[in-house]
């Protein structure tokens, strides 16, 4: 990001520029400041967008061919395109002969590293990789648009709000602009506005769900199943999910005591560095055997729905409702 900011600081651009990684807002956000560097928001004839899958390679070469038509350059973007997973030779040949007066702009979310097209960007142009931003990151870019707004929030209160956003920072904003809004007249953000207004992410609501089953509380985890069935969630991405939070829990006890540093541990056990805590007390409810038993039974529930063994929605509820049952300790 840094190179990015002094192409764009100096004026010194490349021919064409890679914005890939999993952090879609900085993604939208450095796209849009490229593009307004390079063209005059107001010029309609020389800026052209390409969005998703079947763009062809002849039509993109043939426009950054043309001349700029009373201006300093030609800007193209290409959104989504799959070109950098599945290679486009033409594209990879002709990245190396850009014409200076032409500027493509890549915005993939997922890229091949090994492939041609993607050696060739970076060969003469500019890769910029964007990335999940880390727990004080986010923290500091949620006070500074508060400040802005002339808000402010207790750090409790602060780290229950991405606790219940998750680290995407589009979900983060509109989140954002609605407790900005819920509170007009008021300076404070308080926990209750958080809980008033902020969205429940679905992982949020399966973590509630597995607790629900460590504690036997068979009737709120089915609640909490019919909850995230009613949100159009699929029953096989509720048990993905489940999967994934049982995995991470696994992964949590067995690093327990190796690990102290809690920005490593959680980077390592895939869990968002706000939400360690409340994965460390839950973790505390398993043995390594019964974490490793949960996975296994989810990986062995999936492969019955796959081979038409049992319906998607039964399934997982009768997974819910094997582990919450009270005649059985958990897992």
């Amino acid at each position: 990001m840094k190179m990015l900011l002094e192409d764009i600081k100096n004026g010194h651009f490349k021919n064409v520029y890679l914005l890939t990684g999993e952090e879609v807002y900085l993604r939208s956000q450095y796209r849009k400041k490229l593009r307004e560097a390079l063209l005059d928001p107001e010029d309609t004839m020389n800026g052209a967008v390409f969005e998703g899958k079947g763009i062809s390679p002849g039509e993109v070469i043939d426009l950054a061919e043309t001349m700029p038509f009373f201006a300093e350059r030609r800007v193209i973007e290409i959104l989504d395109s799959g070109f950098f997973k599945h290679a486009s030779l033409e594209l990879s040949d002709y990245i190396t002969r850009i014409p200076q007066s032409t500027c493509i702009i890549f915005n993939e979310a997922e890229v091949d590293k090994r492939g041609k097209l993607y050696k060739a960007v970076k060969k003469v142009g500019r890769v910029v990789e964007f990335k999940r931003q880390d727990e004080k990151t986010l923290a500091r870019w949620v006070l500074g648009i508060l400040k802005r707004e002339g808000k402010s929030i207790k750090e409790g209160t602060l780290y229950v709000f991405l606790g219940r956003t998750g680290s995407d920072m589009e979900h983060i904003s509109k989140e954002l602009e609605k407790l900005v809004c819920y509170t007009m007249g008021r300076k404070e953000i308080s926990d209750e506005d958080v809980e008033m207004v902020c969205i429940d992410r679905a992982e949020n609501r399966i973590f509630d769900m597995v607790q629900a089953i460590t504690e036997q509380n068979q009737k709120k985890a089915l609640e909490l199943y019919t909850d995230l069935l009613a949100m159009k969630e699929p029953p096989m991405r509720i048990l993905y999910l489940i999967t994934r939070q049982f995995h991470q829990l696994m992964m949590l006890k067995s690093l327990a005591g190796r690990i102290s540093d809690r920005t490593e541990l959680a980077k390592m056990a895939g869990i968002p560095p706000f939400a360690l805590g409340k994965y460390q007390t839950l973790c505390k409810r398993f043995t390594k055997e019964q974490l490793r038993g949960a996975v296994e039974d989810c990986v062995e529930t999936e492969e019955r729905v796959k081979t038409g063994q049992m319906g998607e929605q039964l399934s997982v509820e009768l997974l819910i409702v094997k582990y919450s049952t009270t005649e059985q300790k958990v897992i």
